[in-house]
């Protein structure tokens, strides 16, 4: 989620080509991508997360289905990714045909003429089987220009054998206090067992994502409906409180440099009975090879502050083709079989129904195989359904998005803000100073841009 130069592009042109095909003594005029009489190369640039990295190594089955076409791959982390796709996609080089794509870029990108709208008939038949925030947050005025891979909302992942040897029932929707309560009677730290873990890493992406969503919660909002930033208000004044209570006294040793990496292999390693994150987490603990508490995990809803708002958040990251690219028709015929149910079904297969991409399509949690093989399948389909992008706390915003407002500003105040609660983890801001320098940088900002007059 990084983009901080909003530039201006014009609108560029992508054009389709037609072939002429001969079969023995037979011609045939079809209509068809320039790789049907030549090789052609695809250049990829994906974020190296496991269910991208998981496509690039199955991607030779695309690769023999359509012999004329190869396909070269970049896969760099979260952050170095997005600079670099960012400078190439802005200017146009062309240098990559397929990108992957954040949700919170999507609209800013499409709107700037950045990304070619996706016209392929086959992913336009699919998307009337996504999720309809999901497809929301992929498109824009109304057009998709990124083909969602998998999306993911919020739950509570939790140790049941922990819980019920306290002789504690998780609630279907826990509320904070309950998971402050939990955290108390179930940390351990002599057994290496901590109450609760939770992002801490500095980051828009990291302990930024956390504790705005956990913000929605109690009722606080980035922006009031003028665009006035609102970090010093007693909703956020209870947020960060609430969130350095509970690191501080319930989460591991060095919970300020863990982010969603790092609590994943302690939960893995045994050593939270509570973690709040993603739900792309899920077919990570539940696998034996990676978690030794897979047959020992459970999912309840993101935690809600008994306001109507829970914890949660929505994102999606996709695949796109760069307005730059002169390949637009045969990179939509590579994404159209990534998104596509043989591709969830190969990955099924090869890896188990749990390491299929999750929170896209309708069809996949009707399935019954899937229910029955995924044990977070109900939870991450009721995190995804819950989403609301539009409405994401209780007041009126005039931003869209959960865990973060989709401005180009937004990443710079988001950076600031991930320094702030981290300092205030750390102890060397108490919450009222971090709030209170996070206000008047974020004053800054939105002055400088415009939007306060």
């Amino acid at each position: 989620m990084r983009m901080q130069n909003h530039v201006l592009m014009s609108k560029g042109k992508v054009f389709g080509m037609g072939c002429l095909v001969l079969l023995g003594l037979t011609s045939l005029l079809v209509g068809c991508s320039s790789s049907d009489n030549k090789e052609e190369t695809l250049n990829i640039a994906i974020v190296n997360n496991a269910d991208l990295v998981r496509l690039k190594s199955l991607s030779s089955v695309f690769e023999t289905e359509h012999p004329n076409i190869k396909l070269r791959w970049l896969t760099l982390e979260e952050n170095m990714l997005r600079q670099r796709i960012t400078v190439d996609t802005a200017v146009k080089s062309g240098q990559f045909d397929v990108i992957s794509v954040g949700s919170y870029e999507v609209p800013m990108w499409s709107r700037q003429g950045w990304l070619t709208q996706i016209n392929n008939p086959t992913i336009l038949k699919q998307s009337n089987d996504y999720f309809d925030s999901i497809k929301k947050i992929v498109s824009y005025q109304d057009h998709l220009y990124t083909v969602p891979f998998y999306g993911e909302g919020v739950f509570t992942i939790y140790r049941k054998d922990l819980m019920e040897k306290a002789g504690i029932k998780m609630p279907e929707y826990p509320s904070w206090t309950f998971i402050e309560n939990t955290a108390k009677r179930l940390n351990d730290p002599s057994a290496g067992v901590y109450g609760l873990c939770m992002r801490g890493k500095a980051g828009w992406g990291e302990n930024v994502s956390l504790l705005t969503a956990m913000a929605n919660s109690f009722g606080a909002r980035l922006f009031d409906e003028g665009w006035h930033p609102e970090f010093n208000t007693p909703e956020w004044q209870k947020t960060l409180t609430t969130y350095v209570r509970l690191l501080q006294n319930y989460g591991p040793p060095g919970s300020s440099v863990n982010g969603f990496s790092e609590n994943l292999a302690l939960f893995s390693a045994g050593k939270c009975a509570m973690w709040i994150d993603s739900t792309v987490a899920g077919s990570f603990v539940t696998n034996a090879k990676t978690s030794a508490v897979s047959q020992k995990t459970a999912f309840a809803f993101a935690p809600n502050a008994g306001l109507g708002k829970s914890a949660n958040w929505l994102f999606s990251w996709g695949l796109a083709v760069p307005a730059g690219s002169r390949k637009s028709e045969t990179a939509q015929e590579f994404i159209a079989w990534a998104s596509s149910p043989e591709y969830r079904k190969l990955v099924a297969k090869k890896y188990g129904w749990a390491s299929v991409p999750p929170g896209t399509s309708k069809s996949l949690y009707a399935d019954p195989q899937y229910q029955k093989e995924v044990p977070f399948s109900k939870a991450t389909l009721m995190a995804i359904e819950a989403a609301d992008p539009i409405h994401p706390t209780l007041k009126p915003v005039p931003y869209t998005g959960i865990q973060f407002a989709t401005i180009p500003e937004f990443q710079g105040i988001g950076s600031q803000l991930g320094r702030h609660f981290a300092a205030a983890l750390v102890g060397t801001e108490t919450p009222k100073e971090a709030l209170a320098l996070s206000q008047i940088n974020a004053e800054r900002e939105m002055t400088d841009a415009g939007y306060i007059k």
